[in-house]
């Protein structure tokens, strides 16, 4: 990423953040600070970095702001010339990325609106990245942003009170792990992993955990987003090939990552209350602990799979622990776990990938191929579907 990209990308929500908090209208707020971001974008590059880059950003996106209330009466434009004069002093940076955050995570719109909102408000990708990144045509993605806007008209530019938070804050941490899941594994199309949109949500997270410094579930999804990035380099073959992780040259593993990951983890585990993206980041952390594939010990993450059912009795978390179970106990337990899942997973590929892979290691090799290849006519991500019938074609 380019200077100037790192320059907006940290610029936007404190600017959107302030003008926000001055004027009240959210989604005329973002339109200004959009068009000031592709007036950056094109001076810039040719004449530098301006020493205050939030300032400058802040004027320009002022001056759109201005120009929207012209034909106000003549008071609300003297407060509007004022403030672009210089940034406010009481934006602070800290508070507004916060206050943005929950804004677009706001309960009245749906989870894919509040994940392009917060990419769109406090990403500062432009609906064409937006739209890339989740596969999708730029006529589509740009009145998703629009129907999301205008939701929350009304809406207050302030943390949640009190008795909402939790929820909230809920909303938000799954936000971010949506837009790291679909950077980390794409779920469509020719690429195995979007790193750009994989780094975002880490950058989004870190700035979370910044505000939140408390909060065990914060640094707990913070935690899971490095351990997993850790593994990234050996995720995919010089031909893109996906290499599934009890093949992968842990050489290439980032130690550095791995280090920041573990350590956030127990911390929080050691001083917060128990919560899933603590325990799922646990999980990942047995995996990178172990030196070689043979040395993991599954009977530990079976038992974390297991707590962590307890507070996310999700399908998706018995389908990960099926496989530990499998590991440890033996193909045919994880296979019994499974049969609980199939009237509701049934249509998921990921669930006839685990179910070919516990089959193979029952030595059942006519059936796992079956299952390989329906994985693989189920999945939309052309990696998965190329690495599905290769084990297939291998018989496991």
């Amino acid at each position: 990423m380019s200077d100037v990209e790192d320059a907006l990308r940290a610029a936007v929500p404190r600017v959107l953040g302030a003008l926000t908090r001055r004027y009240g209208d959210f989604a005329a707020c973002e339109d200004a600070v959009q068009d000031a971001v592709l007036e950056a974008s094109r001076e810039w590059p040719e004449e530098g970095l301006p020493d205050n880059p939030n300032g400058w950003l802040y004027r320009v996106a002022s001056r759109r702001m201005v120009d929207r209330i012209r034909g106000d009466e003549a008071r609300r434009s003297r407060e509007a010339l004022a403030a672009a004069r210089e940034l406010p002093v009481e934006a602070s940076e800290h508070d507004d990325t916060l206050a943005l955050l929950f804004l677009c995570c706001h309960p009245a719109l749906t989870p894919a609106s509040q994940v392009a909102l917060t990419l769109r408000a406090i990403g500062g990708l432009t609906t064409g990245e937006i739209a890339r990144a989740f596969l999708v045509p730029e006529a589509t993605m740009g009145p998703r942003i629009s129907r999301a806007k205008g939701k929350l008209v009304g809406a207050r530019f302030t943390p949640p009170p009190e008795e909402e938070r939790p929820q909230r804050m809920r909303t938000v941490l799954r936000v971010l792990y949506l837009i790291f899941n679909e950077g980390y594994s794409a779920s469509a199309g020719e690429r195995l992993q979007r790193r750009d949109l994989a780094a975002e949500a880490i950058r989004l997270a870190r700035m979370l955990r910044e505000g939140v410094p408390g909060d065990g579930e914060a640094a707990g999804l913070l935690a899971l987003m490095l351990l997993t990035e850790a593994r990234t380099a050996a995720r995919e073959s010089p031909d893109g090939a996906l290499v599934p992780l009890s093949e992968q040259d842990r050489s290439l593993w980032d130690r550095d990552l791995i280090a920041e990951g573990t350590r956030l983890v127990e911390d929080a585990m050691l001083s917060s209350e128990l919560g899933p993206y603590q325990l799922q980041a646990a999980i990942a952390a047995v995996h990178v602990e172990a030196d070689d594939a043979a040395d993991t010990d599954w009977a530990q993450i079976a038992v974390l799979y297991r707590i962590l059912n307890r507070f996310d009795p999700a399908p998706i978390v018995t389908l990960n622990r099926a496989v530990a179970v499998g590991m440890s106990e033996g193909p045919q337990a994880g296979l019994d776990l499974l049969r609980q899942l199939e009237p509701v997973l049934d249509r998921h590929h990921r669930f006839h990938a685990v179910r070919a892979f516990l089959l193979d290691r029952a030595g059942d090799r006519e059936a796992a191929r079956d299952a390989f290849l329906l994985a693989a006519r189920m999945t939309a991500s052309l990696p998965e579907q190329r690495f599905l019938r290769r084990r297939a074609e291998a018989g496991g």
